[in-house]
């Protein structure tokens, strides 16, 4: 059987590049290598493709900070370019390799290019410019087998504000939040400091509408930590989502993988080392808890795993999600407080564990996704795309 050539674009633009690198390191670890061949598609940070030409090996975001400090004194030479054709045909991806002279590019300009044809992309682009639709809407374009949601769900997955809203048009709970847009803010943040202590008070927390793996988040206690927190998520998006702490919460998260008839894994809690589950937490120490399967009653698992389908199809998910909740310890109130449609597949990362401990293991998950990603395609090209 011929190999399938597995484009994994990975890195980006947005605050999250390292986790994306770390990733992408464990997905391409754990390819099947008797049906897959990885092809690397790396973007740097400030936006550039380039084809790899080794895969990354740091499988953790704390191993990317620190590869990346000592290889800032060392000079790199330049990777071959890597641009995605924007339509369908053989070659998905032209590489192009300056020719240089001695250490530095030919001014010439002289250089070789070359086609590299994909069967399937799988996208680890955690954050804007990747998970937002964007990266999405170019492998339309080139008529490409992709993993993951499409440009819709990719988007609407992305943006915190308009997902809150669609999960409550479809009766899904929520806790107390409100939106507040950057003219808002610098026009008189008086006012709305005034809205957050009477209608939500506090604690809240401050997140940008667009960003993952809690960059740019603050919990503030007082009106005073409410401005710094907004100066901080200012600085990553012109739109902040500012939500009521929920009382004596869990942070309960599930997987969801399929298309049309998704499945829901064990849910597993997250037991932060922190005050709340930052990116630190997250990434760069080891003292959080991670518990699959969650101590949940059976009634209670069995509704996160409902909502979390729900919460999916709620905003047009495909192929995988990870969906977060909060669980109250009184009452056992289950609040949905976000989808993620590219969640982390780091070594620490909850998706893959979630699905590990319900019988599925990393490599059977990657090739679950990659099937889910052809079928998909398949299906969209039955589609009519004239009247003629």
């Amino acid at each position: 059987m011929k190999k399938l050539r597995v484009g994994v674009i990975y890195g980006g633009r947005s605050g999250e590049h390292e986790v994306s690198v770390a990733s992408a390191a464990s997905i391409i670890k754990h390819l099947d290598r008797s049906r897959y061949e990885p092809v690397p598609i790396r973007i740097e940070k400030d936006g550039r493709w380039t084809l790899a030409d080794k895969a990354p090996t740091a499988i953790s975001a704390a191993d990317v900070i620190e590869h990346v400090r000592l290889e800032a004194a060392r000079p790199v030479r330049p990777g071959r370019e890597a641009h995605l054709v924007a339509h369908p045909g053989e070659d998905t991806v032209l590489a192009i390799e300056r020719r240089m002279a001695s250490a530095e590019l030919d001014p010439s300009g002289a250089a070789t290019v070359t086609g590299v044809g994909l069967d399937v992309v799988f996208p680890v682009l955690h954050g804007p410019y990747g998970e937002d639709g964007t990266v999405q809407g170019l492998l339309e374009l080139a008529n490409v087998p992709y993993v993951g949601a499409g440009v819709l769900g990719s988007a609407v997955g992305m943006d915190k504000a308009v997902m809150k809203t669609l999960f409550i048009a479809r009766n899904l709970p929520v806790g107390p939040y409100m939106v507040v847009l950057r003219p808002e803010w610098h026009g008189d943040a008086d006012a709305v400091t005034r809205r957050v202590t009477e209608e939500l008070r506090y604690p809240v927390f401050v997140k940008p509408a667009n960003l993952g793996s809690s960059v740019g988040i603050s919990k503030a206690k007082s009106e005073a930590d409410l401005r710094t927190a907004m100066e901080l998520a200012l600085q990553f998006d012109r739109k902040i989502v500012i939500e009521a702490g929920i009382v004596n919460a869990r942070e309960i998260e599930c997987a969801v993988l399929g298309n049309d008839d998704p499945q829901a894994s064990i849910p597993g809690e997250i037991i932060p080392s922190r005050e709340f589950y930052d990116y630190e937490a997250k990434y760069l120490d080891d003292a959080s808890e991670v518990v699959i399967p969650a101590s949940l009653r059976d009634n209670e698992a069995r509704e996160v795993q409902r909502l979390a389908i729900e919460a999916f199809r709620a905003v047009d998910c495909a192929g995988m999600a990870r969906v977060d909740f909060f669980v109250t310890r009184d009452d056992g109130r289950i609040y949905v407080n976000e989808v993620n449609t590219i969640p982390g597949f780091t070594t620490i990362s909850m998706y893959p564990k979630m699905w590990e401990a319900s019988g599925l293991s990393y490599t059977a998950l990657i090739d679950r996704l990659i099937t889910l990603a052809l079928e998909r395609h398949a299906e969209k090209q039955q589609l009519r795309t004239s009247i003629t």
